[in-house]
């Protein structure tokens, strides 16, 4: 009984969570190294961080929202709508369409963050209601369609597909987001704030923390990224479509929770959630290197899900599990 419970103490506690995700990853290469000689080649691994990169952006936003010990289920909806507003303003609007498609994941964000604060609606319902709204319109923009970025078009995003210094773009893209989250989680007033929120949200009212303006902002950020997220799929896909991130959704959770980030908030940042976008893009492309069912993803992302909730879960901040 002393033995179970000091394991449980020991996998609890916030070294050991910072340090099973690195152990993990390291131990998944190691692993389909062995399997698939030839794995950790150069080429591979620029692969792995190209195509890690979106799944990164989102996960990064869904990171702020958790942190505050919320949700945010909204993301792919969002992330559908920018391609769908960058795919058909480019050919008018040039690189103006950009910003004006990351805008509208910074609206919609604020707009779920408005409806969690101020009507008192749990986060995941007002972020799953305001992610159904955003999929109606991206459907009824686009007709229900996928709509194809053109050439002319095309030279508009060309820039996103280049590389620099043999590194994609998108992989600087990814950095450059995650290290300014990074800076403001660490160093700024509202990562601070948030982080308080997240670790106790009475203590956090009593110390005189504007709660409510941190749930906004945290919520406004993670529409922002998620439409950044969006934008880049369809620039390198030169696609956009309703339905184009709809599978991002979990990976996007479990890319934060399996990086160590407690699903009950307070705990963990942006520097995991790297981690863990990697160990997650590592076991897609590993399953398809040994050669494992591309349709059972789901169900292998949905246990690695399972497994690391019941890790990083602070359980001293929840009376009763239901």
């Amino acid at each position: 009984m002393n033995e179970a419970f000091s394991l449980r103490r020991i996998f609890e506690g916030k070294w050991t969570q910072g340090a099973i995700p690195l152990v993990l990853l390291v131990v998944l290469l190691l692993i389909i190294e062995i399997a698939a000689p030839g794995f950790l080649t150069g080429e591979t691994v620029a692969l792995l961080f190209a195509n890690t990169a979106v799944l990164f952006i989102l996960a990064t936003g869904v990171t702020f929202a958790i942190l505050l010990g919320g949700i945010d289920l909204s993301i792919q909806a969002v992330a559908s709508l920018a391609s769908v507003i960058l795919a058909q303003l480019l050919p008018s609007l040039g690189l103006a369409a950009f910003p004006v498609a990351i805008l509208s994941g910074l609206a919609f964000g604020t707009l779920s963050g408005i409806v969690h604060v101020k009507l008192r609606v749990p986060s995941f319902v007002a972020t799953l209601a305001t992610g159904g709204v955003v999929t109606g319109i991206a459907l009824w923009v686009s007709d229900g369609r996928a709509i194809t970025i053109e050439e002319g078009g095309r030279e508009n995003t060309a820039w996103i597909n280049a590389t620099v210094a043999g590194l994609p773009v998108v992989v600087l893209i990814s950095a450059v987001i995650g290290i300014a989250s990074f800076l403001a989680l660490r160093y700024t007033r509202f990562g601070r704030q948030a982080i308080a929120v997240g670790a106790g949200e009475p203590a956090a009212w009593a110390a005189g923390i504007n709660v409510d303006r941190t749930k906004i902002i945290a919520f406004a950020a993670s529409g922002m990224l998620a439409a950044i997220a969006g934008v880049v799929l369809a620039a390198r896909l030169s696609s956009g479509s309703p339905v184009l991130a709809n599978q991002l959704l979990l990976p996007a959770i479990a890319a934060v929770i399996v990086g160590g980030t407690a699903i009950t908030g307070g705990l963990g940042g942006v520097a995991r959630t790297a981690v863990g976008a990697l160990i997650i893009s590592i076991v897609r492309i590993g399953m398809t290197f040994v050669g494992v069912n591309i349709f059972l993803e789901n169900m292998v992302f949905g246990a690695v899900l399972i497994a690391a909730v019941a890790i990083t879960i602070d359980r001293s901040k929840i009376a009763v599990i239901k």
